[in-house]
């Protein structure tokens, strides 16, 4: 069969057929009287093998090796090849999220897509100064959706605070691709999207807040929980009083059941919660003495009879506790109540 005819078949053009040859990988069996290359089936089948190794990626030199050297043995070759596909597969996605990320920012013109593959080697280094540089030196015109992904994957707390703070700035946009964070498998980012979202005005911001209380992990659902709590939220009561009992963010989450107990409606409900966990025996003194601090934190004389009950505690540390809260408090109504008479 003639280079022409070959090709047509094959599907590999006549001038790779003669590199072919020019190589050594595929040599024609014979030549015509007139000088064309004539091939046989048994070309052709190597013909077919060249390409089919070449397509899993070999190179011309390893297709040659692979096919004429007795002792080679593709298990390496193939791991290697397994790699490299996997490293091209890598670059291939990162170009996509990155075209994706300069979709999303709806650059203006080609300055804009200059200025935001920029800001997305800065946020992609491995310098965390030059990350928070990157930030602050383009926080006004930073895509909310960048920062959002950006800081549900930053550790060090200079940068993610930065982003935190371009975050705020961009008027509540981002929000729910922060909440998409806490979805996620791994708690340290679920908890760096409680972080931003604290800061983040807005009812879909509060929301996803409320939906953190639920989460497993101590250290997602504290912080969801002092950030409703500042926002007046008091579907946040009942994990406050929990961070009282638990520590080590007691004395915040204590100030906002005060603040909290300031609505008539709520501060019934949040001395129960408090009284309960008080009487309940598997809560150690260390814990009783959390709470009863925490009772000096409500408004006006709340939590004076609660007090006096405690004064009689059997936990001696958690009643000399109350003692003194109820001497402070009744001396502050006493101040009180003298002021009153005077005007």
């Amino acid at each position: 069969m003639l280079i022409g005819e070959v090709a047509r078949r094959s599907g590999v053009s006549a001038r790779m057929l003669r590199h072919y040859d020019a190589l050594g990988l595929v040599r024609p069996t014979g030549r015509t009287v007139g000088g064309y290359r004539e091939y046989t089936p048994e070309n052709i089948r190597r013909i077919f093998h060249v390409e089919g190794l070449r397509s899993l990626g070999l190179s011309l030199r390893e297709v040659g090796r692979a096919l004429d050297d007795p002792g080679f043995t593709p298990a390496a070759l193939v791991g290697d090849l397994i790699r490299r596909a996997e490293e091209r597969l890598h670059r291939e996605r990162e170009l996509l999220d990155r075209l994706r990320k300069v979709d999303a920012a709806g650059p203006a013109g080609w300055p804009d897509v200059a200025r935001i593959i920029e800001l997305l080697h800065g946020l992609g280094s491995g310098s965390a100064a030059r990350r928070q540089q990157a930030v602050l030196a383009e926080h006004d015109s930073v895509p909310a959706e960048l920062l959002a992904e950006a800081v549900l994957g930053e550790s060090d707390p200079h940068v993610a605070g930065a982003l935190r703070w371009a975050l705020a700035r961009a008027s509540g946009a981002g929000v729910a691709s922060v909440a998409s964070g806490l979805a996620s498998e791994d708690a340290d980012v679920r908890r760096r999207a409680v972080q931003a979202l604290a800061e983040l005005p807005g009812e879909e911001a509060t929301s996803a807040l409320v939906d953190a209380l639920a989460d497993p992990e101590p250290t997602v659902r504290g912080p969801a929980a002092l950030a409703l709590g500042a926002r007046d939220d008091t579907r946040a009561v009942p994990t406050l009083v929990g961070l009282v009992v638990a520590g080590p963010n007691d004395v915040e989450a204590a100030e906002l059941l005060g603040t909290l107990a300031g609505d008539a409606t709520w501060e019934e409900r949040i001395m129960a919660a408090l009284a309960d966990e008080l009487d309940d025996p598997g809560v150690d003194s260390a814990a009783r003495m959390r709470l009863t601090q925490a009772l000096a934190e409500m408004p006006g004389t709340l939590a004076v009879e609660m007090l006096r009950r405690l004064t009689r505690d059997d936990d001696r540390p958690v009643a000399l506790v109350a003692s003194a809260l109820l001497a402070v408090l009744e001396e502050r109504e006493g101040d009180a109540e003298n002021r009153r008479r005077e005007t």
